[in-house]
């Protein structure tokens, strides 16, 4: 009788701990090639020209976080957007370190986010003003902001310490440039630091 029970036991367990075994496989995968992590994280972009979107989508991907666009209320255009013209308007909101252009839409919850990543264009070798209305439009108390951008080969500068004056309260890195062919891997190794 004990060896009858000993093997249904068997028969009972061994199924048991396969499924089980597949079942954790199984949730492994939706994030496989992303960093696990038990922190809410987000990716919010600026993008005028799309190229800071699509290293921001990378970057949500790697790290599995929610992705959010900043969109100006008035959109850029192509004339908005020649730096050469002194009095274009992109020209304009650089010079003047007040300016707050208007965003369209708002971060739902953002309360619930730990972790903030704000990409951007580098803009007379700084965050552009619309990063400066986002940092100003919610409460980054205890979180931690990092700042990536593209740039045609300006540097991200002082972007960080200007964002950490806007959200005293957050920890606010130096963050970093980056191509917008940047690999999945070079991203996932550098976003690893804060998550």
């Amino acid at each position: 009788m004990k060896k009858i029970l000993l093997l249904i036991l068997v028969i009972i367990i061994i199924p048991c701990i396969f499924m089980f075994k597949a079942f954790a496989d199984s949730s492994k995968e939706i994030k496989k090639g992303s960093i696990m992590s038990d922190k809410k994280i987000l990716v919010a972009f600026f993008s005028a020209t799309g190229t800071t979107e699509k290293l921001a989508q990378k970057l949500a991907k790697v790290t599995g976080a929610d992705i959010f666009e900043i969109q100006a209320e008035k959109p850029y255009t192509d004339a908005d957007l020649d730096w050469r013209n002194n009095n274009s308007r992109s020209s304009l909101e650089m010079e003047d370190r007040n300016c707050r252009p208007a965003i369209s839409s708002k971060v739902e919850n953002m309360e619930s986010y730990e972790v903030v990543f704000i990409g951007f264009p580098i803009w007379w070798y700084r965050e552009p003003s619309i990063i400066d209305t986002f940092m100003e439009s919610y409460d980054f108390t205890g979180k931690t902001v990092i700042p990536f951008a593209t740039s045609g080969g300006s540097p991200i500068g002082n972007s960080g310490e200007n964002m950490q004056k806007l959200a005293s309260e957050a920890k606010v890195v130096k963050g970093r440039c980056f191509s917008v062919n940047e690999s999945e891997e070079v991203l996932k190794k550098w976003a690893s630091e804060w998550l």
